[in-house]
């Protein structure tokens, strides 16, 4: 039990949750979670632009409201926004 309490309070240390954290890209995220924007991962200049000026940079909090034939709803900083398959799959995020 000694050995679980240090390895679940050194995890909370280090930054990484409990659960055993796991970047990966948004499109692989479950509704109604927030997660926290790890990268943004895309060759493409203009979407990463995009992206950032929605509000999707590194650190910032993120939630999946829902997922409609590839249209994802998000909440950034109060506000909705609808995206595509490709820019959720750019977003790397972590489960907070």
């Amino acid at each position: 039990m000694e050995g679980v309490l240090k390895r679940s309070f050194f995890s909370r240390i280090m930054g990484m949750a409990d659960r055993g954290s796991v970047v990966k890209n948004l499109s692989q995220g479950k509704i109604n979670r927030n997660y926290r924007i790890e990268a943004i991962k895309s060759s493409d200049e203009e979407l990463t632009n995009f992206l950032f000026s929605l509000g999707c940079y590194e650190g910032e909090v993120i939630t999946l409201i829902s997922v409609i034939c590839d249209n994802y709803v998000i909440n950034i900083k109060d506000a909705r926004y609808s995206i595509d398959k490709e820019l959720a799959s750019a977003v790397m995020v972590e489960e907070i």
